[in-house]
């Protein structure tokens, strides 16, 4: 299965009140693991930058001045292409990111995504009722290492790595990644370093074994005497 985490960054909240994407970031997923695929590009909004948006990002107007246009090559059809139709995962990406960036595509009249989106948001809310659900609160949550945001601020394609590891986290931990089909080896022995994770149950299955096959088990052994190989393994045991 193949998904794409994303994130933009904005001049601010609302398409609709003459705001734009000024960077786009993602990061893909095959079978719960990151394959190390991305997506990164900034953008010129044509517009100035709000001083509150520029706290946030960091990115004002005379760095973008000169990056592609939202409609350019390199951009929407790029973000397009790269995801294809593949499951997009977004933080709060119900309410602003996935709305935001099909406004953004019908202004520049291409076609808007399809897409299956799933909202990292309401999965930390629905798993962690009442506590914090910001990106940073679910990095401080899981254990995941936010020094380069703390030092650079937020960023597109920072912060969809970032969400990346918390989605594996909110799915599954240490079980995401994991292929039973044979597909997808590569990208899992990326995550894991060593070769693909192994699932182990938590609660042994019971035996099949009788008492009463045990019992000619052990009979049969106590024939063979005690230096034959079977005396030796149950004695290990």
């Amino acid at each position: 299965m193949r998904q794409i985490v994303f994130d933009l960054e904005t001049t601010g909240f609302e398409f609709s009140a003459g705001h734009r994407i000024v960077e786009v970031g993602a990061v893909e997923l095959v079978n719960g693991a990151v394959t190390g695929r991305n997506f990164h590009t900034y953008v010129d909004p044509e517009r100035d930058m709000p001083e509150g948006a520029y706290r946030v990002h960091g990115l004002s107007a005379e760095f973008l001045k000169g990056k592609p246009k939202f409609a350019d090559a390199e951009v929407a059809p790029a973000f397009a292409a790269f995801v294809g139709d593949a499951e997009l995962i977004a933080h709060n990406g119900v309410a602003f990111d996935l709305p935001f960036l099909q406004a953004e595509l019908k202004a520049a009249n291409l076609p808007q995504l399809g897409n299956k989106i799933t909202d990292t948001l309401f999965m930390a809310r629905r798993k962690f009722p009442g506590a914090p659900a910001n990106l940073d609160a679910l990095c401080a949550r899981f254990g995941i290492d936010t020094k380069e945001r703390e030092r650079d601020g937020h960023g597109a394609l920072l912060d969809a790595r970032l969400l990346a590891e918390v989605f594996i986290e909110l799915t599954g931990g240490a079980q995401a990644g994991l292929d039973f089909s044979g597909e997808g080896q590569a990208a899992n022995g990326a995550r894991a370093g060593s070769g693909p994770a192994i699932r182990r149950r938590p609660t042994p299955l019971p035996s099949l074994v009788t008492e009463e096959e045990a019992s000619a088990h052990a009979a049969f052994i106590a024939e063979l005497g005690d230096d034959s190989l079977w005396a030796k393994i149950s004695t290990e045991d």
